[in-house]
Order: C-alpha cells, then structure tokens, then sequence
C-alpha cells in the first residue's frame, strides 16, 4: 500500500500502551501502525509523542445569551484555535427555539457551523423547559446525530426535579446520554439578592453565591434521579472536592456516573475575583473558581480516577462583554476561554506526577470519545480516522493573548508557563497545523452523527 502520509520515527501513545512506531495514513483513515512505514509525505516526529488527535465534548461557539452578547469564539476562530491546541474533535449544542422542534434546532446549528468549522464536530441536544413538552422528539434527535442530551440544573434551562427525571427517563428509553449542569439555582438566587441587597457587588461575592457544598448537593441530587430511572449520567465542569467526593461514592456503588473537569479549575481559584476593576470580572465563570485545596483535589481525582475527562467549557466574552458587571457581579457574563491551551495545559499533570502520559491521553482524547459516541476517534489503530497530533515535550511556551489564537481579547492564563506544545496537528490525515502555521480551511470540518 502507498501512504499518502506516514508520521515517523516517534513515540506513539494511546491510552493503553507507548511504543516506537510509525503511522501510516491513507484516505483519511490510519492504514498501518509499524516500523519503516514510507509515503508520499513524511513527517519526523523523531523526540515527540504521537497521540490521538484531542477530544472536547463542551465547548460553547457563537452562543447567544441575548441583549448583543455572544460568545467571542465563532466556529471557525474557535475551532481553529482548537487546532492549534491539538484538538481534532468537539461537541458544541443546540438550544432550540420555544417554537422549534428539536430537529428543526438541529438543523439551524448545523447551519450556522458546517460553513467555518475547520475540525470534526457534534452536538449535544439542550433540554430546557420550553422542551418539556417535546420530550417525544427526543428518539427523532438521537437518530438525527445527537447522542447526547444537555439537562441544566440553573439558569433560565433549569429543569425542575420532576422535569429532570422525565427528561432522563426519555433519554434512557433512546438510549442516549444525559449530560448536566449541576448547581443549586434556588440557593443561589437567594445568595446572590442577599450580597446585592448587602452592597456586596464585586467579583469576590461570586464563589460565595454558589458554594461548593450545594454543588455537591445538586450532583447528589442529579445521580439520585439518575439512578431512580436507571439513566447514566455525565457531570459537567466539577469545580471542587465535593462533587468529586459524590461521583466517587457513585461509582463505588457501581453507578455509570462520570464526571469532569476543565482548566480554569486546574490552574486558576477564586482568589483572581479579587483583581482590581475589570481584572476581577474576567475568569467569571459557573460554577466558579475554588480555592487551592480544591484544585489540588482535582489534580488529584484526575490521577486517581476519579474524574474520567478534561473537557473546557470553553465559552468567551470580550472585555466590554464582562465590564458589564463592574457594578454588580451577577450581570457579567459567564465563561473563559480555554480551548487551545487545554491539551497542553493537561499535560503538566504528568510533568507533576499526578498520572501517566497514557492516563493524560486518555483524559483528553479516549475516555470523551468514548463517552460520547465518536467510534473513530479517541485512539491509534488502524481503521479509526487519522486525527493525530505530533507534540513537543521540551517545548516550554508562555501563554498570552498575542500566543493564543481564540478570538478573544484577554485570556485568564496570561504569564502561565507550560511545559511541552503540539507542533502538528493532523484532522482525517490533512495536516492543519505544522510549526505554528494553520493550513486549513473554514468547512472542512463534518457533522459526525453519534450513537
């Protein structure tokens, strides 16, 4: 066979195993995994690890939250900078209009992505209550693509519990897989009238309006209804050792319970709130940054198990977007830009000893393509589309927004320094990326329908 493409001389690593080995592409799929593999082009990846190409199961392109404010990132700035970050796959949503069906909010998504995107895409299918009375059209939307379901437990998605467990039921019965928000609305609600009322409008009064403890009560409360209606569950963002500690007593138990967490969580706490002026209101995010203890128990929970995916929820908003809330916190729109630095981001948990360099890929690349439905993506064997990423180990990078390619003008990682860097980014064998170059082009990128 003549390859199209062959990657050579580098350390291949899969969530199993690490090995020498060349890979062999042709047509967009891997054809050979082996030793002296030669092909039309050839990249020396000689020093370098070659992995699965990365796996995002929660990003948020172009979203809406009314009054002219949207997420920075469209599909094409976002899923290039997901690129460079050496990801290959994501999974935005679809919120249906009150008058749309759920396949005609497919649709209208799909639209709006397949002429930017640049890498493969999914999406999870948002059930709000405007969708309670649609919960029939829930098989429509699974054989239509949309694997998943996204349930949220705050904001004007909240699901009631009645709701939640009718929607996780419908979901059940198709056979998809329910994701969700977990906090506790009402509390917050009345947390956040109290600080107002009080004076107490900056930043800081953010993490104290959401605490930790009635995360981990909503979590609870979410895997309790789960479990009821025999549903699996993936919980979202965890941001503290709380909600870890009610996802590790499920799975004890032998419940499907997963959850995640992002970067924001592992390299940020709330101490950033406290930043002077509009500084404090950039890393707003929900649930919001945790102390130092919870993050170091994050790090933990990765290495350990007990958390099975590192996702972003990627979703940012310019500086005039969240100067919006100087005068009161709860106005600033919510969400961090995290999408490119996330791959490497992760990988200074092996470099700290946290777990191993096969744990890392599978954190970022296998275990969210696993959980979501992506049967081609996730790993390096033959067969499977040849999404790969050449990355550096020696290559130290400092983060800012003139490094960074999100379309977004600050990042809350500025002055971050990170050990190793994708140098090649590889999407159904067409190389995007090489040497800090991107190679290419807005609609390149397909709808993969999940099951």
């Amino acid at each position: 066979m003549t390859f199209e493409l062959v990657v050579r001389n580098g350390t291949v690593v899969t969530s199993s195993a690490t090995y020498q080995a060349d890979v062999g592409v042709h047509d967009g799929k891997i054809a050979a995994v082996a030793d002296e593999l030669h092909g039309e082009r050839e990249i020396n990846a000689v020093g370098k690890y070659v992995i699965p190409g990365g796996v995002d199961i929660h990003v948020h392109m172009q979203m809406s939250l009314g009054d002219g404010v949207v997420s920075s990132d469209d599909f094409f700035t976002g899923t290039r900078a997901a690129a460079f970050g050496g990801t290959t796959t994501l999974i935005d949503f679809v919120e249906p209009e009150p008058q749309q069906s759920l396949l005609e909010g497919l649709a209208a998504r799909r639209a709006e992505a397949n002429p930017q995107v640049v890498i493969d895409y999914g999406l999870h299918m948002t059930l709000g209550p405007d969708e309670k009375d649609k919960l029939d059209q829930v098989q429509a939307a699974y054989d239509a693509g949309c694997g998943s379901f996204k349930l949220y437990m705050a904001y004007g998605f909240r699901l009631d519990d009645g709701q939640l467990l009718s929607a996780l039921a419908a979901i059940k019965q198709v056979g998809g897989q329910p994701v969700i928000h977990c906090e506790n609305w009402d509390v917050i609600l009345t947390l956040i009238q109290r600080n107002l009322e009080a004076g107490r409008t900056a930043p800081h009064w953010h993490p104290r309006s959401r605490p930790a403890p009635l995360e981990a009560e909503a979590a609870g409360r979410a895997i309790d209804i789960a479990s009821y209606v025999d549903a699996p569950l993936h919980i979202f963002h965890v941001s503290c050792a709380a909600v870890v500690e009610r996802i590790r007593s499920a799975r004890a138990l032998g419940l499907p319970i997963t959850g995640e967490t992002c970067p924001q969580y592992l390299f940020l706490t709330q101490k950033a709130y406290d930043a002077p002026g509009l500084q404090g209101t950039l890393p707003i995010c929900s649930p919001p940054l945790r102390p130092q203890a919870d993050q170091d128990a994050l790090w933990r929970a990765l290495g350990q198990g007990d958390l099975q995916l590192i996702t972003t929820d990627h979703c940012p908003f310019v500086l005039r977007d969240k100067a919006r809330g100087l005068e009161d916190f709860s106005k600033i729109p919510g969400g961090v830009p995290s999408i490119e630095m996330r791959l490497a981001g992760a990988y200074q948990g092996v470099d700290r000893g946290y777990y191993s360099l096969n744990r890392w890929v599978d954190l970022c690349c296998s275990a969210p393509a696993r959980l979501a439905g992506l049967s081609s993506k996730g790993d390096i064997a033959i067969g499977l589309d040849a999404d790969l990423v050449v990355f550096d180990p020696e290559r130290q990078v400092t983060l800012s927004t003139d490094f960074l390619h999100e379309q977004c003008d600050w990042t809350p990682y500025d002055g971050i320094e990170l050990q190793g860097w994708p140098e090649v980014t590889i999407s159904r064998g067409e190389v995007i990326v090489r040497d800090g170059e991107f190679q290419g082009e807005p609609g390149r990128g397909r709808f993969i329908a999940r099951r």
